[in-house]
């Protein structure tokens, strides 16, 4: 499987024929680019994916990590830019929505660059959230995190494995509880909602509240599932996101 690194920021994996766009993933809070490994390849031989390396995890492990949406952002659109010679939809998973989302509104609003699309989930839109924390301290956080559920919480069985991965855990959730509500700018682009059903932390509602913050199209996917629903009903999210951008010409 080729993966490309020009970016540190970004795990690229390079089609055999010539990308007609770009499939952006942003992981959740305390995840990585791993989460969408099996992704790389499943759009077609003309959809590029790349996934987002936070810093502070796996090969970015030494660099500092961010702990505000905003810097995060600014970041992040800065690495993109040199991609947008082809249409990039970004996808955001949690806090990955958010900070899609913001990624969004930066490309718009500074750089007149639209996205393809928007595709957020279980996030509740920006105008809704309520954001948890800050935790009064470790134990309280790996609560959360356990209520999730989800992959990473296995490496917090492990006590060594458990220091290595609380800091990014931590900066993460800095981010999430940091981004409160506020008034939903729109985006110039479609936007599609993913949530599982039976979602611990985000309901229905808010997830369908997306759809103020976009004028140009939303559409709402509700799966079956919790809060990493993606995990269990991967072949089908991903069959979804597969037949909207064959749909994207």
């Amino acid at each position: 499987m080729a993966v490309g690194t020009d970016s540190i920021w970004l795990r690229r994996y390079v089609t055999p024929d010539q990308p007609r766009l770009r499939l952006v993933c942003l992981p959740h809070a305390g995840g990585s680019a791993a989460f969408y490994h099996s992704w790389g390849h499943a759009f077609g031989s003309d959809v590029e994916v790349m996934a987002v390396r936070y810093p502070g995890r796996q090969e970015r492990i030494a660099e500092a990590l961010y702990t505000e949406m905003e810097p995060l952002a600014d970041a992040l659109t800065g690495e993109l830019l040199p991609y947008t010679g082809i249409p990039l939809v970004l996808f955001g998973h949690s806090m990955g929505a958010s900070l899609a989302y913001e990624v969004a509104l930066r490309l718009q609003q500074r750089h007149g660059v639209r996205p393809g699309a928007l595709l957020v989930s279980c996030r509740s839109a920006p105008h809704l959230l309520t954001p948890r924390g800050p935790f009064e301290d470790d134990d309280a956080l790996i609560a959360e995190v356990r209520r999730l559920g989800g992959t990473d919480t296995r490496l917090l069985d492990d006590p060594d494995l458990r220091e290595l991965v609380l800091p990014a855990i931590r900066a993460d959730f800095s981010v999430v509880s940091g981004y409160a509500a506020r008034p939903g700018v729109p985006v110039d682009c479609p936007v599609v909602g993913y949530v599982g059903d039976s979602d611990p932390a985000v309901g229905v509602d808010g997830v369908r509240g997306w759809a103020r913050v976009a004028p140009a199209g939303f559409d709402l996917k509700v799966l079956s599932g919790g809060h990493f629903y993606l995990v269990d009903r991967r072949d089908e999210l991903v069959a979804d996101i597969r037949a909207r951008l064959a749909a994207w010409r």
